[in-house]
């Protein structure tokens, strides 16, 4: 992780690490193949870790409260991401180049995005989201792709909420990747407060109730 801190993903080597443990860099081929199946170590259990802390964070909320259960959850991908900043710029930044994620990361990187997605399932199934206000239009196109990726998911939630969830889960990360990547640095001062509010914003989009 220092490693990764101070060269970035493209630049983590096998023999600097060893050299750094005082080890010949035939001793760290025991554990790992080569970069990249440190990269993808890595990948898994950074994945893991932020997608347990987003399911305990949902957890811990009021079920009958989704709207505060998305910001609990929005609140803790920030915190994360200020906590992991070189972690989070492993999975949600550049590219790292001659890399090629395996197919072990798949369900780890979707750990977070499936929890949210519960989270509006678990509404809709205890009637705690709100109709939106204008109907959504949606193109033929990208009424297949959402349906399409319902049926992957087989999680029971209305086209038209999903395309709202999906376009929440995009606005968080991208809000958050902002922040860390220093592209609100001089517009947004008190980045906490500002992604609180916009994650009531997001709930509110979806149409998750403040509860009862």
């Amino acid at each position: 992780r220092r490693h990764l801190a101070e060269h970035g993903a493209g630049g983590l080597s096998l023999r600097a690490v060893a050299r750094d443990l005082g080890l010949v860099p035939s001793a760290v081929y025991r554990y790992f193949a080569d970069r990249d199946a440190l990269l993808t170590a890595l990948i898994v259990e950074a994945y893991d870790d932020l997608g347990h802390a987003v399911e305990q964070a949902i957890a811990r909320s009021p079920r009958k409260r989704p709207a505060q259960r998305w910001v609990a959850a929005a609140k803790r991908v920030r915190t994360w991401a200020v906590e992991h900043p070189h972690e989070y710029a492993l999975l949600y930044g550049s590219p790292v180049p001659g890399y090629a994620a395996p197919v072990d990361t798949v369900v780890p990187g979707t750990r977070v995005s499936r929890a949210l997605v519960q989270l509006v399932a678990d509404a809709c199934a205890d009637g705690l989201i709100d109709p939106p206000t204008e109907a959504t239009r949606l193109s033929a196109t990208a009424r297949r792709d959402v349906e399409a990726l319902l049926a992957y998911a087989a999680i029971d939630v209305p086209v038209d909420a999903m395309f709202r969830t999906l376009l929440a889960w995009t606005q968080l990360f991208g809000l958050v990747s902002f922040e860390i990547f220093g592209q609100t640095r001089g517009l947004v001062h008190h980045h906490q407060a500002f992604g609180t509010d916009a994650a009531l914003a997001q709930a509110r989009f979806i149409g998750l109730s403040s509860g009862r």
